[in-house]
């Protein structure tokens, strides 16, 4: 009886983890055209080809609350939070690194 019960809360939290995996993987999929319009727009000194690089490091280093907030804005539309939030995860040392790494691959 024990053993099935634990079978099934296995089940239950492999469910979870799925789907909590796939709801990230689509936040992160509608936080990227936003946060490639936020760079192009207010981020000027990034040229061209590096738009679409920064764009990668900024939705792979964002915490999951942060990709809800730029996911929201590509429903609501770009405001001042989604600027602030794009601007705070380009000022991390990782994101840093991956800027660094993928500027060298794009030149």
């Amino acid at each position: 009886m024990i053993r099935a019960i634990m079978f099934s809360v296995a089940l239950v939290l492999t469910g979870c983890t799925e789907i909590e995996s796939v709801a990230d993987r689509t936040g992160r999929q509608a936080a990227t055209s936003v946060v490639t319009e936020v760079i192009a727009i207010n981020f000027p000194q990034v040229p061209k080809p590096l738009i679409e690089a920064f764009t990668g490091c900024v939705v792979d280093n964002a915490q999951a609350l942060e990709v809800r907030e730029l996911a929201k804005a590509s429903v609501v539309g770009v405001d001042e939070t989604t600027v602030a939030t794009v601007r705070n995860v380009l000022s991390r040392p990782e994101t840093q690194t991956c800027l660094r790494n993928r500027a060298t691959t794009v030149f």
